[in-house]
């Protein structure tokens, strides 16, 4: 076990500091005064992170932190805290780790000891969700679902019992095939597609993905697509639930928490699925 007080140690830290999504009024007082204090600044493009520097008048020292180098750099930001030095991780918008590089550094980082501290900041996921206007709790974050469309419809398959709202990130020159795929796999469900959040041409279109198709082929900029959950449907199968319960016991599940796994995949009643799967064993 490791214990991490933040604040109540000498340690050396790695910040995660968000940055703004779109309108740059969005950042903190204490994102920035976080920056204004670390020792090295590690980002994605250094291009675009010292332009966001040059705006809040911060002049630090960068590295470049991405999904190809991300494992020597993690080792070169573990060097950094050894010296005694703090570094802020920061992404191109949005939080890191959250669709982008981040998650071989925190784990390396607290592994050794040392602080991870998250800057509360801009969220997109977050954004999408509260104003779609689909049930907000439980939520399942997919990120990018894939560039090619056998990717997207693998992972949709996947995910296409899940009872909670779904939340994807997709690119603006893709969205026509994405939503193509989620309308055959998923079936024509509620949706909402978020774009160009926080900024000046901000919308929200609501409704459903054979709505939303007709004029995704005008729409442009970052976009987040929040997708309901499957219905719980009076027409079970209930053969199918109990021989979904049963591989999970034959792997070794308890039958709680095999039927707790199913019944949350299939949208339904944990007590009825266990219960089902209790009637189908021999009587003593």
């Amino acid at each position: 076990m490791i214990r991490q007080k933040s604040f109540h140690n000498k340690r050396a830290t790695l910040f995660l500091v968000p940055t703004p999504i779109g309108n740059m009024t969005e950042i903190s007082m204490r994102q920035k005064e976080t920056l204004e204090k670390v020792d090295v600044i590690a980002c994605e493009d250094t291009r675009n992170s010292g332009q966001l520097l040059k705006t809040l008048g911060i002049n630090k020292r960068l590295i470049a932190y991405q999904n190809f180098n991300e494992e020597n750099s993690s080792k070169g930001i573990l060097s950094l805290l050894e010296e005694g030095k703090d570094v802020a991780l920061i992404s191109d918008a949005g939080y890191p780790l959250i669709s982008d590089p981040g998650q071989k550094v925190v784990q390396l980082v607290s592994r050794s000891g040392y602080n991870v501290v998250p800057i509360s900041g801009s969220s997109a996921i977050l954004n999408a969700l509260v104003a779609s206007g689909l049930v907000v709790q439980p939520f399942l974050f997919v990120g990018f679902l894939g560039n090619q469309s056998s990717q997207r419809r693998k992972r949709l398959k996947e995910f296409k019992d899940y009872p909670m709202t779904m939340v994807f990130y997709e690119a603006p020159h893709r969205i026509e095939k994405c939503l193509k795929d989620c309308l055959e796999i998923l079936g024509d469900r509620s949706c909402t597609l978020a774009r160009e959040m926080t900024k000046l041409h901000e919308e929200f279109i609501r409704g459903t993905f054979s709505e939303i198709l007709e004029i995704c082929k005008e729409l442009k900029g970052e976009m987040v697509l929040v997708v309901e959950g499957k219905a719980e449907s009076d027409e079970v199968d209930f053969n199918e639930v109990v021989g979904e319960v049963q591989k999970l016991v034959d792997q070794g599940f308890r039958t709680k928490e095999a039927s707790k796994q199913i019944a949350d995949k299939m949208g339904l009643s944990k007590n009825k699925v266990y219960d089902l799967y209790l009637e189908t064993l021999p009587k003593e």
